[in-house]
């Protein structure tokens, strides 16, 4: 089994904390749109012959396409890939894309997951991110999706934005809570330093929320939401029972997949590539850049993406694939992490407790310098 991502770099508005490659250029998404055609059929060997699972449009702003566009890439990777086991397809939307004859007809072309980026229901918030919805747009996109028969739904929202803390992460909580959408995806915003947000930062206009803080609105959603049913999954994501992201959960587990289009990246099982992150060279053809893992890669890059979820890993898996001598070290730096609670083991599973997932950074680095 394997998934594919097709990559939308276009934006009506550049969000003020977003690092993603993106552009605003929005005449040149018909011509990308040709050439991720072409891409899927130049790489149809790529995954072995594995069967497609999963399809995911992700941008930049997916909801800018067309029907039209979006048919014209399901048809082209149904020509190059076998698609008939295809269990979840979901787009990236804004809200304010979502009209109700978009969301039909959506649904006519087989996309059964919607993923909108809502990001806070406070109207003071989604103006210093440069949003282009309001709160009760954002509530009337997601009540649309619901009634044109989208189930599968995950609202995106961000925390740690400076100024929107305690009560107003609180009411944003409440409205979500109240739409009752079975999956959600909060992430903590990271200043980078392309970004509008960056910018701010570097000339004092913008003071980024402490780790305390975070930690603490961190802690605040997963309780919230883990109260009201939601299993805390991943770093990141939530699900009300049966609406795991079936797409992202398969990036966490190594299964390979296969990304289209400027700055798309793909993994094998074995090794990565990713394309140039410029539409116009995408345009031009430059081809793409890869690398070969080594054991070692192999290694970190399980620790990386098993430890960021709730389930962790087996560790008789762990040993299958790179040795009872490695296991042993693996465990030995473990002890430690066990001792103070920031690892848990449980029936031959080694995991970090959902509460502190979001310090997974720092528990991995301690055990990949075993």
């Amino acid at each position: 089994m394997a998934g594919i991502y097709y990559h939308i770099p276009f934006c009506k508005r550049i969000c003020s904390y977003c690092d993603f490659y993106r552009t605003a250029r929005l005449g040149r998404l018909e011509s990308v749109i040709a050439a991720m055609r072409r891409e899927i059929g130049a790489r149809a060997d790529y995954l072995g012959g594995e069967a497609i699972r999963t399809r995911y449009f992700g941008g930049g702003t997916p909801s800018l396409c067309s029907i039209g566009q979006l048919r014209a890439l399901l048809t082209a990777t149904e020509a190059a890939f076998d698609c008939s086991a295809v269990e979840e397809t979901t787009l990236e939307a804004n809200p304010d894309d979502l009209t109700a004859a978009y969301l039909t007809a959506l649904r006519g072309l087989g996309i059964d997951r919607l993923s909108i980026g809502i990001q806070s229901f406070d109207d003071g918030a989604l103006r210093l991110m440069n949003r282009r919805h309001t709160a009760d747009e954002a509530e009337q996109a997601v009540r649309r999706a619901r009634t044109a028969g989208f189930d599968n739904v995950t609202v995106d929202l961000i925390f740690g934005i400076p100024g929107f803390g305690g009560a107003s992460l609180e009411r944003s909580l409440d409205r979500l809570l109240r739409l009752g959408a079975p999956h959600v995806s909060a992430y903590l915003l990271t200043v980078e330093p392309r970004t509008r947000f960056g910018l701010l930062a570097e000339r004092g206009e913008l003071r980024e929320v402490s780790e305390e803080r975070c930690e603490e609105e961190y802690l605040l959603i997963h309780k919230r939401l883990t109260e009201a049913g939601y299993e805390h999954y991943e770093v990141s994501n939530y699900a009300l029972p049966g609406f795991r992201s079936r797409h992202n959960s398969r990036y966490w587990d190594g299964t390979p997949y296969l990304g289209i289009g400027p700055a798309a990246h793909s993994f094998d099982g074995r090794s990565r590539c990713w394309n140039v992150a410029s539409v116009e060279r995408y345009l031009d053809g430059a081809p793409a850049e890869g690398e070969t893992l080594t054991e070692e890669d192999r290694r970190l890059e399980y620790l990386l993406t098993r430890l960021r979820t709730a389930d962790g890993f087996a560790t008789a898996d762990f040993a299958a694939r790179f040795g009872t001598e490695r296991l042993a070290r693996l465990v030995a730096a473990a002890r430690p992490l066990l001792a103070a609670g920031w690892l848990a083991q449980q029936e031959g599973r080694l995991r970090i407790p959902a509460e502190r997932l979001l310090a997974s950074d720092a528990v991995i680095r301690a055990l990949a310098t075993d």
